[in-house]
């Protein structure tokens, strides 16, 4: 399927240059458009490929335009007015030379390197004295021993070269693939003006709970303490007894108002998480919970508060789907923070299978991150671990120090 696709770029390469070509006499106008759309299908396929094989997300450049209601021309036109198509054109020019360079390389030590170690042993007596594997002259035992073992180096070499080849061409290759600079930028301004929004509605969906809370939590205890105290105040000389049974009332009322108070502002921002910062809040969260949960941070200093505040509440509710939904009995909780990006990482040893579109809690934790332009990364295979990879640009804030 790779060699399929690696022959199919030089020649739609090719057929798009004819089709330029023709413009000029009017026939390039009916080829360019199908052809600049195989030639765009085979640069998403490199897309998806570089993110499957290396990890790395290419944004693909705008949709080729489409519209039926303009005739060949126009289309034709509006194409070759396109940036991403003329990216698209010089990748499947230099992709060839450069793919085929770099991917020669471990092809040939791995290929060089199972003749040497597979097919040389059985037959280096049936070839001349004049017989060499690389620098060693196969004419005994002895020297074929070495060859084979020389052999084994160069499939090693090549396979351990494959992956590193892989990243580099997919450096090489991304300036071309990727969406222009302007479109790039055009698409952050758009994903962070959703963002924005999305935070404005969560924060006034947040004062209307905070509101919601306090009207039947602690104010409609304070209310009944108020009209308890009343009729204490007029029993006090009339049935000092009851009046005194009444003020116990007013008492554990007066209790149960301070601890719904005090579970609203847990529930906004808990108290350890502003006193000692993200990695004790973290800790906190472990000793809270029934699973074995191990947490390791490498958190030099303070964050900025709302980075703090978004990451314990990701890293809540990571914890809690794998509490409700993973199976899991151990959680190991990671965080780190490395050249000006923080790192929260859950893993749980849970049954897997965990998908956001399933209500589990995790596409409200990904539009949290949104807002800071944080990233939100799952794998979890059938079968299990899940790992939750949470990634927040931001700088450190203060000297402090979180305990590890």
């Amino acid at each position: 399927m790779v060699s399929l696709h690696a022959l199919a770029v030089p020649v739609v390469g090719s057929l798009v240059v004819l089709a330029l070509l023709l413009v000029p006499v009017g026939v390039g106008f009916l080829l360019l458009p199908p052809a600049a759309r195989a030639l765009r299908g085979l640069s998403d396929r490199a897309r998806a490929r570089a993110d499957r094989w290396t990890g790395v997300r290419i944004g693909p450049p705008e949709p080729l335009p489409v519209d039926r209601a303009l005739n060949a021309r126009k289309r034709s036109g509006a194409i070759i007015a396109d940036e991403g198509f003329w990216r698209d054109l010089a990748w499947a020019w230099l992709e060839p030379v450069a793919g085929g360079l770099l991917v020669a390389v471990p092809l040939a030590l791995v290929e060089y390197g199972v003749f040497g170690a597979l097919v040389q042993p059985f037959i280096w007596q049936l070839l001349d004295d004049g017989n060499w594997y690389a620098f060693v002259p196969v004419h005994s035992t002895a020297t074929m021993g070495a060859a084979l073992v020389l052999g084994l180096v160069f499939l090693a070499a090549g396979l351990l070269a494959a992956p590193a080849t892989l990243r580099l061409h997919t450096r090489m290759s991304r300036p071309l693939l990727s969406a222009p600079r302007r479109i790039q930028l055009a698409r952050r301004v758009e994903r962070l003006t959703d963002t924005r929004t999305r935070a404005l509605d969560a924060q006034a969906a947040e004062l209307r709970r905070i509101e919601r809370d306090l009207h039947d939590g602690a104010q409609a205890r304070l209310v009944a303490l108020g009209m308890t105290l009343d009729r204490a105040t007029r029993l006090l000389e009339t049935d000092p007894a009851a009046a005194r049974e009444l003020l116990l009332d007013v008492r554990r009322t007066s209790e149960g108002a301070l601890q719904d108070l005090r579970d609203l502002v847990h529930g906004i921002h808990p108290p350890v998480l502003a006193d000692r910062g993200l990695g004790d809040a973290v800790r906190s969260l472990a000793l809270d919970s029934f699973l074995d949960v191990h947490v390791e941070t490498r958190l030099p200093d303070r964050l900025p508060a709302p980075v703090e505040s978004a990451t314990y509440f990701a890293v809540s509710e990571a914890l809690a789907n794998a509490a409700k939904h993973s199976g899991a009995r151990a959680v190991g909780i990671a965080l780190t923070h490395e050249n000006g990006l923080l790192r929260a990482t859950v893993t749980d040893d849970g049954h897997g299978g965990a998908d956001p579109a399933r209500g589990t809690g995790l596409a409200g934790v990904r539009q949290r991150l949104d807002t800071f332009d944080g990233t939100l990364d799952l794998h979890s295979p059938q079968g299990g671990p899940t790992t939750v990879t949470m990634e927040i640009p931001c700088a450190l804030s203060s000297p402090k120090t979180s305990s590890s």
